[in-house]
């Protein structure tokens, strides 16, 4: 049968589904070549993807001629059942994957909150739909990948990495709707994330080799397991709340955290939100404050820690200490001492702390910075880590992205910017947009294990 054959007999729904399928596909490649008109050549498929449901002119089903003949129909010579059942479930799964890879890659993904770092804003157990278009979804730097698979397998399955280092593309961000702002809940891979310590993970490489040395960890892989490297997109995801944009100084005094856009503009207080919570060391007369009365007062069971009787240490909001105050028995409510923070970034180069810090300017791109022999243990992982270029003192750097700063609203049980430093703008993976499920471990199934009252609610303020 010829083309022109073929094309007559494709019926109506076919021409429908070839509309709708191809009218999806040039849109993705006009938001693919936005920035890029490179990009256009992508169009190039759209013949094949109108042949799948016209005229078939490529044989994409050949494995169906093997199916048995069903009840009261001619008997099929071809019939090879198994390699028909076989091919069947090869076809679905393989569509499935390929839905699931771009689906996750370009427009959105589910995200799980592992840690309180943002406590009570998000809650240990949240399941957030993040939107990877709202920022822009980024072109993958390993595109051949597992996917729902960050970068390792599961142990069941081997382990090893679940991706293939080439072909490795270069950071390419599609347009988005906005870009991130100050007070914006973002994910992002995180940046000390390139280097790491199989068996010993948290904290970070780096904050490993400062405490230890470099030469233990890299040679002691009975404690620290092999150390590997990952690209960008292969990196852990954190979540954590925007309070620096690119081009801010920012400066933390007391748990306070302060923004300023240009030399000549005055220091702004950020307001303090709802779920920011601080450590306390809790005094009461003797009495005990039993796991019902905190669970009330919404510290949760990881959090109820009892260091001696009538001493304890808990994590509190402001409201939360206002309820906790009110307790006859309590005595005194004081807030933990900075130096429980540890070291912060750059580590060993500043006399900061969790809790006082700064001030510190966050890079926009293009901007030129002279680099000194005092900033230049805060900005040379920015040349060597992310922009892959050279640093100077005494020499103007120009910088090749936008960086932002990002803390945890749990502020003295977050690992972040602090810690860490910037977040690089292709490191940005999206916003989440709202929770579609959210578990208290702590609680059996038919007395508040699901969180009723947080499912449907916003995720990025």
């Amino acid at each position: 049968m010829n083309l022109k054959e073929r094309i007559a007999k494709v019926p109506r729904k076919g021409w429908i589904a070839a509309g709708i399928w191809c009218t999806l596909y040039i849109a993705f490649v006009i938001w693919l070549a936005w920035d890029d008109a490179k990009s256009l050549g992508w169009l190039v498929l759209l013949p094949l993807i109108a042949d799948v449901f016209t005229t078939k002119y490529i044989n994409w089903s050949w494995w169906k001629k093997y199916k048995p003949a069903a009840k009261g129909e001619p008997e099929n010579p071809h019939a090879k059942p198994g390699l028909y059942t076989l091919c069947s479930w090869i076809d679905a799964i393989v569509f499935a994957l390929v839905a699931v890879y771009f689906i996750n890659l370009y427009m959105f993904q589910n995200y799980q909150i592992p840690s309180s770092s943002l406590e009570k804003s998000l809650r240990v157990g949240d399941f957030l739909f993040v939107s990877k278009m709202s920022y822009g979804a980024r072109v993958p730097n390993t595109p051949l990948s597992m996917p729902l698979m960050q970068h390792t397998w599961p142990e069941w399955l081997g382990g090893g990495k679940s991706y293939i280092d080439k072909p490795h593309w270069d950071y390419k961000r599609l347009r988005g709707w906005a870009k991130p702002e100050k007070g914006d809940i973002v994910v992002f891979n995180f940046p000390a994330g390139d280097t790491v310590c199989l068996k010993m993970q948290n904290p970070d490489y780096y904050t490993l080799c400062h405490y230890y040395g470099k030469q233990a960890v890299t040679h002691r892989k009975d404690v620290f397991g092999d150390i590997v490297v990952r690209p960008v997109d292969r990196r852990e995801n954190y979540v954590k709340r925007c309070v620096g944009e690119p081009g801010d100084s920012l400066k933390v005094i007391n748990n306070i955290v302060f923004t300023r856009s240009g030399e000549t503009a005055g220091w702004q207080e950020e307001p303090t939100r709802e779920g920011v919570q601080l450590n306390y060391i809790v005094r009461t007369d003797g009495h005990l404050l039993t796991k019902s009365y905190l669970d009330k007062i919404g510290i949760s069971h990881d959090d109820q820690h009892q260091i001696e009787p009538g001493l304890y240490h808990f994590p509190l909001t402001e409201a939360m200490k206002a309820e906790l105050a009110k307790n006859p028995h309590v005595t005194g409510i004081d807030v933990e001492p900075e130096t429980a923070g540890g070291a912060v970034y750059p580590l060993g180069q500043t006399d900061w702390t969790r809790d006082n810090y700064g001030p510190i300017y966050i890079p926009r791109k293009g901007d030129k910075l002279l680099i000194t022999v005092d900033n230049y243990p805060i900005y040379r992982r920015i040349a060597e880590a992310y922009e892959f270029k050279s640093m100077r003192i005494g020499e103007e750097y120009e910088f090749a992205m936008d960086y932002y700063w990002m803390q945890g609203d749990n502020r003295h049980n977050s690992a972040d910017s602090r810690y860490w430093g910037f977040v690089p703008e292709d490191h940005i993976v999206g916003r989440p947009v709202f929770i579609w499920l959210s578990i208290e471990k702590d609680k059996p199934w038919f007395k508040g294990h699901i969180r009723w009252n947080r499912l449907g609610k916003g995720a990025s303020n």
